[in-house]
């Protein structure tokens, strides 16, 4: 049954619950209970009961009948109540000096600290610059060592030299081969133009032989008969 009826709060509410006042007034109260030596809310104050201690002494100071032992009673009790009031002070003036110190140490290691951070920074910085700086020049070393691989893997300069003279040789025995086919070339068509030439006057001579044959054929009958007729007249 409390399981059940147990409220779930935030944060913030359970920051509330624990304090009954704000950071400011939290501040306050600690500032007045360190000037009135007042440590808890329960009894009666050690200023307000040194108060009373002097009250109790001035008044009876001030009476006129023989009281010199009560005096000296309640100055007694006074100065009992303020060395009770004092050495608390005393501490607390130890703590804050304490505290002073340990805050200037504080501070002096705070800024320590936040210049070891800005000189990081600075470092960090550099180091990338080195960073890349190295990259690079690793690539260039990458890329010269890729270079004199291929180099490497080349055949050396003599060799190389002597193939291009063979190459040039080749291509000078190539070139006058060129030429040399080219002047047979023209040759043969200078020639196979004679040839046609050639043929086409035996192909005239062809087609006008039979023509020639056939006239002196006729020519060859004309005169037979003409002789014929001759002998017959006769």
């Amino acid at each position: 049954m409390l399981a059940k009826g147990r409220k779930v709060v935030s944060r913030g509410e359970e920051m509330a619950a624990h304090y009954a006042f704000g950071p400011l007034e939290d501040d306050v109260i600690i500032k007045h209970r360190l000037l009135t030596r007042t440590t808890t809310t329960r009894g009666e104050p050690p200023l307000k009961k040194l108060q009373k201690k002097f009250m109790s002494f001035a008044q009876e100071i001030e009476k006129d009948a023989d009281n010199v032992a009560d005096c000296e009673r309640l100055h007694k009790a006074f100065l009992h109540e303020m060395s009770s009031f004092e050495l608390p002070l005393l501490k607390s003036k130890v703590v804050v000096d304490a505290n002073i110190r340990e805050k200037e140490s504080f501070n002096g290691l705070k800024e320590e600290i936040q210049t070891q951070i800005l000189q990081a920074q600075v470092d960090i910085e550099d180091l990338k610059k080195l960073l890349e700086e190295s990259k690079i020049e690793r690539q260039h070393k990458e890329e010269c060592e890729a270079i004199r691989k291929l180099i490497a893997s080349q055949p050396p300069r003599s060799e190389t030299q002597k193939l291009i003279a063979d190459l040039e040789k080749e291509m000078a025995s190539l070139e006058a081969e060129s030429a040399a086919c080219v002047r047979t070339l023209e040759l043969r068509k200078k020639q196979f133009s004679l040839l046609l030439h050639v043929i086409e006057e035996l192909q005239n001579i062809v087609e006008d032989e039979p023509k020639s044959v056939e006239e002196q054929k006729t020519s060859v009958e004309e005169g037979s008969s003409g002789g014929t007729e001759a002998m017959a007249v006769d």
